[in-house]
């Protein structure tokens, strides 16, 4: 295909090459430039007649230093340049267009925060997330440099926490040896598996088997990509949020943002913006917490007979007949209600042929079926330990609520540890959590600062609503033999009651894992791995 092809003038090729991939392409990419200048870029080009090169030479460029590729971090001094500012001011903030803080972003590193606060940060699920895995990260030894575990510390918590956290440090760096030594001579490797692979794949089956045993408390470090309106949401949430940690982390990643693309977050600091969206925030938690106490929600509940971890679907929506008119709808010219009448005239037979036609042969889990089964949804309450749900948590594409974490609900004990002779151990550091919780309780602080002191092995209560295809590409990526046994349990679980009511969606989840890796649980992975490694 032939596309328009600009011309330049040589001082304007010099302007421009800088800061676009190529000159003559109608596909580019934009680079060395603030983040607010590109979001400013993209925002007017909406009302521009030209092209996004000529508007950057006619409105933007003037207001930038010239680029130098000697010092290019250092070219701009973290300035935005006065042209997007001026533009933030009268259009983001004057007006209110939120569209406009979708147009930059920016990676943000939040270091040596607790489990507690990695779930807070990712409750926006707008942005992009990676951090640190109890699953490969082992808490055995003190931060370096110090004599201190890796656990989170205020002294309004008090010298009685910092013991308990101590302790179960202790308990987690003594077990961990112990149960090194009694996988390997529980899977000894096998003859086609490298040395390296077999050694990974031991340690993760003891940090699996132990991550119970950390307390919410323990830190990790997180990575962060997302818009400018993602940050200044999540800020707002975090200075809103009762627990310090998270109101000390707001102000810094608030400052982190202001640092690279301060308009993008200019109406968190504003009374009249920030600070009233800031006690809208709090006065609508206080009026959850005082419609629980009158309602007696408050109470502890136990768990409801459930007797342990369990998986309930208190709802679903939408029927078979829905979800193929769905499937159809965008190759179709007709009303869906004549694609439903028409679909309830086939029998089994071909309703079954029509489905397998329109899902595809699915080689791996990652062909996605299509949108047409987002028309089917799910309501999940699930009771599991802290860490199962610090996995599923992560997934984006679903609705996520939880409860509080208490030690109410209990805690399981992995049959292993009792096998590698450190299963006692592990219930000494789960009282050690469950007095320690109680103290912080009865000095005063509410459940969220005192389930800092709560292994993650105690259980919680949470709801996942999700649709159809949602819950494809959940069930089949955690029922899968490497992952951690909590999770794979719920997913199975999940899998279980969707086909209760849906049973062509569930035989239709064809990646679904229910094997048991008779190995070690990753060393499929490692192998695939350390294949990779002796490639290079």
């Amino acid at each position: 295909m032939k596309y328009p092809v600009e011309t330049f003038s040589a001082d304007e090729r010099a302007r421009l090459e800088p800061h676009v991939t190529n000159l003559d392409r109608p596909v580019f990419a934009l680079v060395n430039l603030p983040e607010t200048v590109k979001g400013a870029l993209f925002a007017r080009y909406s009302r521009y007649p030209g092209t996004l090169r000529r508007l950057f030479l006619d409105e933007f460029a003037g207001s930038l230093p010239q680029f130098d590729p000697a010092h290019p971090a250092g070219t701009y001094d973290n300035q935005e340049g006065a042209r997007a500012a001026d533009f933030y001011e009268r259009i983001f903030v004057g007006y209110g267009d939120d569209s406009i803080a979708q147009l930059g972003g920016a990676h943000v590193a939040c270091e040596w925060v607790s489990n507690v606060l990695t779930k807070v940060l990712q409750r926006p699920r707008l942005g992009a997330y990676l951090e640190q895995s109890t699953r490969y990260i082992a808490y055995d030894a003190p931060i370096e440099g110090t004599s201190q575990y890796r656990y989170y510390r205020d002294a309004e918590l008090g010298p009685g926490y910092e013991a308990a956290m101590d302790e179960i440090f202790g308990i987690y760096s003594a077990a961990l040896p112990k149960v090194q030594a009694w996988a390997a001579g529980q899977y000894p490797p096998a003859a086609d598996e490298s040395a390296q692979a077999h050694a990974r794949a031991i340690k993760a089956k003891a940090l699996d088997l132990l991550r119970g045993l950390l307390p919410a408390a323990s830190l990790s470090h997180m990575g962060i990509f997302a818009t400018g309106q993602t940050y200044e949401q999540l800020i707002l949430h975090l200075l809103a949020h009762p627990l310090p940690e998270a109101r000390h982390y707001g102000r810094g990643i608030l400052e982190a943002i202001q640092a690279v693309m301060p308009s993008f977050v200019s109406r968190v600091e504003r009374p009249d913006r920030g600070g009233e969206w800031v006690a809208y925030l709090q006065r609508r938690e206080q009026a959850a917490e005082r419609w629980v106490a009158r309602l007696g929600l408050d109470r502890a509940a136990g768990d409801d007979g459930a007797g342990g971890p369990s998986v309930r679907l208190v709802h679903h929506d939408g029927d078979e007949e829905l979800m193929l008119g769905a499937l159809l709808f965008e190759a179709s010219s007709t009303s869906g209600r004549a694609a439903r009448d028409a679909i309830e005239g086939l029998d089994d037979d071909a309703r079954g042929a029509l489905l397998a036609d329109l899902l595809g042969a699915r080689a791996n889990r990652r062909h996605r079926p299509g949108r047409g089964l987002e028309a089917l949804r799910y309501r999940f309450e699930i009771v599991s330990d802290y860490g199962a749900f610090r996995d599923l948590q992560r997934h984006r594409m679903l609705t996520c609520q939880w409860q509080a974490l208490t030690p109410d609900l209990g805690a399981g004990v992995p049959h292993e540890l009792d096998d590698a002779g450190v299963g006692d151990a592990y219930r000494q550091a789960l009282e050690v959590s469950h007095d320690a919780y109680e103290r912080l309780l009865d000095a005063g602080h509410d459940r969220r600062a005192a389930m800092y002191a709560l292994c993650l092995g105690y259980r919680l209560r949470y709801v996942l609503d999700l649709n159809a295809r949602e819950a494809m590409a959940l069930i089949e990526l955690r029922s899968g033999r490497e992952g951690h046994p909590s999770y794979r349990a719920v997913a199975h679980a999940m899998h279980e009651h969707i086909a209760a009511v849906h049973p062509s969606v569930a035989a239709a989840m064809t990646h679904l894992d229910r094997e048991t890796e008779p190995r070690l649980e990753r060393i499929v992975s490692e192998l695939r791995t350390q294949a990779k490694l002796d490639a290079l």
